[in-house]
């Protein structure tokens, strides 16, 4: 059986590869990779020793720059510092877990930084929260502590009151201990290292159910999995990055980890605005930009003398992933941005599965692009049997990043060493990954298997359509129906019929759905996905 996505060629041609994808990024300096080996030697794998090395080599560039304005990576280490000796002080030790709901901002970094070297276990929660998911989240995790924005001290308040809190971004001091006010009082000298490093636990979306935590260890990148990202995604070393995904969830988390050990300057807004992203693309010119793809909907809903009044000429890398990115959306981006556009396809559980490049997305806008170096992606069949091109069935991914299973107990399958990805899909035979749906969304229809997606994606299809989702309800006759939801366009006057038949005039009779109704927004959480459960709540 083929093993896509396994180091391909000969290690002559592997070794090439590798010199002119590092070469590139600005990897293959002597002294850059001797400062990152020191300060991962110190503080492993985590977010903290990527931002430690950025500071050794680089101290007085910028490290992120958000609203309240500037601040260097000598800056940030020496505040990371002291609000570790703060939080030791308030009692936070190793192994402890705290629970962090902020917003993209300078805070946020600082709080990573100093929570890794405090070798505590950060609980990255969702800034969606209502305070009764708060309190259910900060109990089955255990966290006694909770770093958290001004803005949410209603909810901190009803759902964690009972625990120790200091806050994040704020507009006046009171009597919750600031970030600001604990690096004040302590001093900005290195903390000892701890005797374990902490882990990273990222709340899964949640779109069906109630969030899990996904506990992640730190994991220290080999070559392969390195060559295999920037060789798909040619980020590179001092870049300036908009982080504009959410950094409490995989993808923003991702660029805010890749930024320390690039030394990246970071550029945050708490909220996004698809004009003033324009904005601050223009202001301060990126070269890459991190996005969900609810993101780039939005942008491109913007009248289009609106949108060319921002110089987005720097744009090289726009970064997008936490969604499905239709194939219309990709084309539109790229006909009014320029092909720029990078699809990353992966999981909080599984990590890396492929990355589409612009050229993919040109040819093949649908897909997932191809499982980058040291990934390996199978199509596996109901009996754990490899499928061939062409052919759909569950998706099962391999690499050294995936996460070390749910807090609450359990993991995804696995099958022949890889872990399921919980979507389905096929390769075509140019060997480019297809993801049609997720396997616990199938839709079974008068004995006919449907996956929403591909509904869905025609919906979107529709120039009158903003945005579309489909579900399963019940149906005395036919066990289940389809039934959609269609946000339209402004001044669009399409109606349920005429969504139907255009359904209808591409794909099967039993793939139309039933019923439509008419949004004025899909509810989604701050990554963009849809949000089914509440979708079932309505129908």
């Amino acid at each position: 059986m083929s093993l896509r996505g396994t180091g391909r060629g000969g290690p002559i041609r592997r070794l090439i590869e590798m010199v002119s994808v590092l070469g590139s990024a600005g990897f293959l300096s002597p002294s850059y990779a001797r400062t990152v080996r020191a300060a991962m030697e110190t503080w492993g794998a985590t977010v903290a020793g990527g931002f430690a090395a950025a500071a050794a080599r680089v101290p007085d560039t910028l490290a992120v720059i958000d609203e309240t304005g500037a601040t260097t990576f000598g800056q940030l280490e020496a505040r990371s510092n002291a609000v570790a000796h703060g939080l030791a002080a308030m009692g936070v030790r190793a192994g402890d877990a705290v629970g962090l709901l902020a917003r993209n901002h300078v805070g946020f970094v600082e709080a990573s930084i100093a929570l890794a070297k405090v070798g505590a276990n950060t609980l990255l929660l969702n800034t969606g929260f209502a305070s009764r998911q708060l309190a259910e989240v900060m109990e089955r995790e255990g966290a006694q502590v909770v770093i958290y924005d001004e803005e949410f001290a209603s909810i901190v308040e009803e759902g964690a009151g009972d625990r120790r809190r200091v806050l994040a971004w704020h507009t006046a001091a009171g009597e919750v201990p600031t970030l600001a006010q604990l690096a004040q009082a302590h001093s900005s000298d290195p903390p000892a290292p701890p005797a374990q490093h902490g882990r990273t636990t990222v709340l899964t979306s949640g779109t069906t159910g109630a969030p899990k935590g996904a506990k992640r260890a730190p994991k220290s990148a080999s070559v392969d999995t390195l060559v295999g990202i920037l060789g798909r995604i040619p980020l590179r070393v001092g870049d300036t990055t908009f982080v504009a995904a959410p950094m409490f969830h995989s993808w923003g988390g991702v660029h805010l980890v890749m930024g320390g050990t690039l030394g990246c300057t970071l550029v945050m807004r708490r909220r996004f605005d698809p004009e003033d992203t324009l904005a601050t693309i223009a202001r301060y010119r990126p070269r890459t930009v991190a996005v969900v793809p609810v993101m780039m909907q939005r942008i491109l809903e913007l009248p289009e003398d609106v949108r060319r009044r921002y110089d987005t000429s720097s744009l090289e890398v726009l970064a997008a992933s936490g969604s499905a990115l239709p194939g219309e959306l990709a084309l539109r981006w790229m006909n009014a941005f320029g092909d720029n556009l990078y699809n990353f396809y992966g999981s909080t559980e599984v990590a890396q599965a492929s990355i589409a490049m612009p050229d993919e997305l040109r040819v093949a806008p649908g897909t997932a692009g191809r499982p980058p170096r040291g990934v390996v992606v199978k199509i596996i069949d109901p009996e754990g049997r490899e499928l061939p091109a062409g052919q759909t069935g569950r998706i099962f991914v391999g690499n050294e990043a995936q996460f070390d299973g749910y807090t609450g107990g359990g993991g995804k399958e696995i099958v022949g060493g890889l872990m399921s990805s919980g979507d389905v899909g096929y390769f075509d035979q140019n060997g480019l990954l297809f993801v049609t749906g997720r396997d616990d969304e199938m839709i079974i229809s008068g004995g006919e298997n449907v996956f929403p997606k591909e509904v869905e994606d025609l919906l979107a299809d529709h120039d009158q359509v903003a945005d579309a989702a489909v579900i399963g309800v019940p149906d005395e006759q036919f066990g289940q129906r389809l039934l959609g939801f269609v946000v339209r366009r402004p001044g669009a006057t399409t109606t349920e019929e005429d969504l139907k038949t255009h359904v209808k005039e591409h794909l099967a009779r039993y793939k139309v759905p039933r019923e439509i109704r008419f949004l004025d927004e899909l509810p989604r959480n701050p990554t963009g996905k849809v949000l089914k459960r509440v979708l079932r709540d309505l129908a």
